[in-house]
């Protein structure tokens, strides 16, 4: 655990977030980046799917946010049908940046500039713990599956 004082202040955005929903999970610091689900889970020693890894897209002209477990690559096709949304789209670098404030490969769930609509993967309700990013590619937070969602108002959704 890190003190939220030597947080940085992507992190510390992401704290105050978790701490307005009442969340009490800690962001933990990494020794190393863990900008992939892989690298997070083999960093946490848990299994790849307990990653809620953050993706953002692109649809219907707005930033969508998708938590998906580590162990899935997301069907956009299918996912948009399941949504009843126009065509999905990965977002570049910039569009990512722009609606979270947040670099790829650290995105978290929360502590964005706007609110994002958000999906989070139906599969990750399998895990008593999960982790998202914390705001950095060396921070990650432990949430379960209802504070994920609570967190982030997100439809559940099946995204493989």
């Amino acid at each position: 655990m890190t003190a939220p004082e030597d947080l940085s202040p992507r992190s510390r955005l992401v704290h105050d977030a978790l701490r307005a929903k009442g969340i009490a999970g800690e962001i933990v610091m990494l020794p190393d980046a863990a900008s992939t689900a892989v690298l997070a889970a083999q960093a946490l020693g848990v299994e790849v799917g307990a990653i809620a890894n953050s993706l953002v897209f692109q649809c219907d002209d707005a930033p969508l946010l998708v938590m998906t477990s580590g162990a899935h690559r997301v069907d956009t096709a299918a996912l948009a049908e399941r949504l009843g949304t126009g065509p999905i789209r990965r977002a570049t670098p910039e569009q990512v940046r722009d609606a979270t404030g947040q670099a790829i490969g650290g995105v978290a769930p929360t502590g964005h500039p706007a609110p994002l609509r958000t999906v989070v993967d139906a599969d990750l309700r399998a895990f008593d713990e999960i982790w998202a990013a914390g705001g950095t590619p060396h921070t990650v937070v432990p949430l379960t599956f209802d504070e994920l969602v609570a967190l982030t108002g997100a439809t559940v959704a099946d995204v493989a």
